[in-house]
């Protein structure tokens, strides 16, 4: 399983082995599950930069299943939200002709954002999902802004999650990742 994604993926601000992309690989592990993830992220990263070099990922690991979470710092930058569609479309065929099965990882943008945008941003995963006939895991923080303290699950700059936090976006990807896995065997 190869993970393409942003610091929500790749253990920003972290201690190593505490993100949620290392807690699926034991949990994996712990449900005997025999499968390896490779985490192919990057802080920062865009959909752009994600699809720029998805194609040597695939060549390189040759996964089985593609998990994509990516959009967040496109929304950040102010880029067109059909650029981010469209990337996200592409990344997706791109990692189904290498006969890849595909995950999408959503993501939602704060309320200062204005609410159409935010509506707008988070319902292109779905659309994207629907078009491409992946699956998909609406959004990856869910659960934690709702928490009656939500700043107890986030670092100090309020957008990346803490480690405490990152078994929660575990949670949040297993009902939809774990029978994903398990159809496709």
């Amino acid at each position: 399983m190869l993970v393409v994604g942003d610091s929500l993926s790749a253990e920003y601000g972290l201690p190593r082995g505490t993100g949620w992309v290392a807690l699926l690989q034991a949990r994996l592990a712990q449900q005997k599950i025999d499968a390896e993830v490779i985490n192919a992220s990057i802080s920062g990263d865009t959909t752009a930069g994600g699809r720029a070099r998805l194609a040597a990922a695939l060549a390189r690991h040759q996964p089985t299943h593609v998990v994509i979470e990516l959009g967040g710092n496109d929304a950040l930058r102010g880029m067109p939200l059909q650029t981010t569609q469209a990337n996200l479309a592409a990344m997706a065929r791109e990692a189904k002709a290498a006969r890849a099965r595909v995950l999408l990882v959503g993501m939602q943008m704060p309320p200062n954002y204005g609410a159409q945008y935010g509506q707008e941003f988070s319902g292109l995963f779905a659309k994207v999902a629907q078009a491409e006939g992946t699956a998909l895991v609406p959004f990856l923080l869910a659960g934690l802004s709702e928490d009656p303290d939500p700043l107890k699950w986030f670092q100090a700059d309020r957008i990346h999650p803490n480690a405490a936090a990152h078994p929660r976006l575990l949670d949040n990807v297993w009902p939809v990742l774990r029978p994903w896995l398990l159809s496709a065997r």
